[in-house]
């Protein structure tokens, strides 16, 4: 680092097609400020924004994902949020592309929703997830109550809820929440793997992918296939399926334009 010159507090590396973001507050484990936070929805409006990304990948330095909100900045009046975003940016606006959270050491609170909030997710052998906030006399607002109880068995997330005690990332894997789980220090390469392993699909599919399995569990069953028709419809009259039938029958890899 330069003398007098401060390290960012988010390192944005974009290396088409992907989009990795670091949290760089080691020594506070990465707890979320208002300047992550709006570099975060930044990023994420670039990602989606431009046809050559096609994924992010958010993890935390030094050793740690991120702590949650941090409170010294809390007790001096600011809020890790942007409008209309939420916490750490997106919680409440994931990208339309999908995110991946690569987790090392702790992701507590707010650094658990944020985990919870991305699509997939990979983590080191030693990861501890929590939701401590009823340890404070709080709830876990920023997705963590409504999410959680949606993605594993009811009991499950009523006990992480409600005794704020953190799960190691054996239990959150057996829970489903992750992706893969690896040796300590390796989280953020296997995330970028997984990641490259879905920029090779179609842009356009794997969004439609993401939209469907994220809106249609509000869907009634008795409307699930009207409901889902113009999305499917959208991607199946794309230039980028014809592409992938010719690709397929010419024996060769497919050359994607997300059209």
């Amino acid at each position: 680092m330069t003398e007098g010159v401060d390290e960012p507090e988010l390192i944005v590396e974009i290396v088409a097609p992907l989009v990795i973001l670091k949290i760089n507050r080691p020594a506070a484990r990465n707890a979320m400020t208002k300047a992550v936070a709006e570099g975060i929805a930044e990023a994420l409006d670039t990602l989606d924004s431009r046809s050559d990304l096609a994924v992010a990948v958010i993890t935390g330095l030094g050793g740690n994902f991120c702590a949650g909100m941090d409170l010294k900045r809390f007790a001096a009046g600011e809020l890790p949020k942007v409008p209309g975003r939420g916490f750490a940016g997106f919680v409440e606006a994931p990208p339309r592309k999908p995110i991946i959270a690569a987790v090392e050491g702790w992701a507590l609170g707010g650094g658990f929703e944020l985990a919870l909030a991305c699509d997939l997710a990979v983590a080191g052998r030693s990861a501890q997830f929590g939701l401590p906030e009823v340890k404070r006399g709080l709830i876990a607002r920023a997705g963590g109550a409504v999410r959680l109880p949606r993605l594993i068995p009811r009991a499950a997330a009523m006990e992480i809820l409600m005794t704020g005690e953190p799960i190691s990332a054996e239990q959150a894997d057996r829970y489903g929440l992750l992706n893969r789980v690896v040796d300590d220090g390796h989280a953020l390469e296997a995330a970028i793997e997984l990641a490259q392993a879905i920029a090779a699909n179609a842009p356009l599919a794997v969004q439609g992918v993401k939209q469907l399995v994220r809106e249609s569990g509000s869907w009634p069953d008795d409307e699930i296939f009207t409901r889902q028709t113009p999305i499917t419809d959208a991607v199946f009259a794309s230039q980028d399926a014809e592409e992938g039938r010719k690709a397929f029958a010419e024996k060769r890899i497919p050359v994607w334009k997300g059209e």
